[in-house]
């Protein structure tokens, strides 16, 4: 059986920018994860087909564009909708410091913004999976 960490990072929305994914998905798959990336222009619904499907213990999502409370909000509701309580929530971009505790609320449980390193990214999805979404 297979025990390493799955993680789906999704690009969501219209912003075209993922060099930063495409960076934490390799530092994710380097450090011995099995990774998914969705590419570009994912809805929350096609993120979460992709993360039932993929049996994934994670989701990260990244949002440049500012539409950052709408997609990780349309996420978490849709998880639920689909029982998915154990996969852990996370996510990273242009995320202002205020948006973080309704963020937390909804149930995204690690925000990485400008300047966080992959190892510190790494090291929290060591840390996390495993442990109920939303705590």
């Amino acid at each position: 059986m297979d025990e390493r960490i799955r993680v789906v990072i999704a690009k969501p929305g219209l912003d075209g920018h993922d060099r930063g994914a495409k960076v934490v998905a390799r530092a994710l798959r380097d450090a011995g994860m099995e990774v998914v990336y969705t590419g570009l222009h994912q809805t929350p619904e096609q993120i979460v087909e992709t993360v039932v499907q993929e049996d994934a213990d994670a989701v990260g999502l990244s949002v440049l564009s500012g539409a950052h409370m709408t997609l990780f909000a349309r996420l978490t509701e849709l998880l639920r909708e689909r029982g998915v309580d154990d996969v852990v929530v996370f996510g990273g971009g242009i995320i202002p410091e205020e948006d973080v505790p309704e963020l937390r609320r909804i149930g995204v449980t690690g925000i990485f913004t400008p300047g966080a390193t992959t190892t510190e990214i790494v090291e929290w999805v060591r840390e996390h999976v495993g442990e109920p979404a939303g705590t």
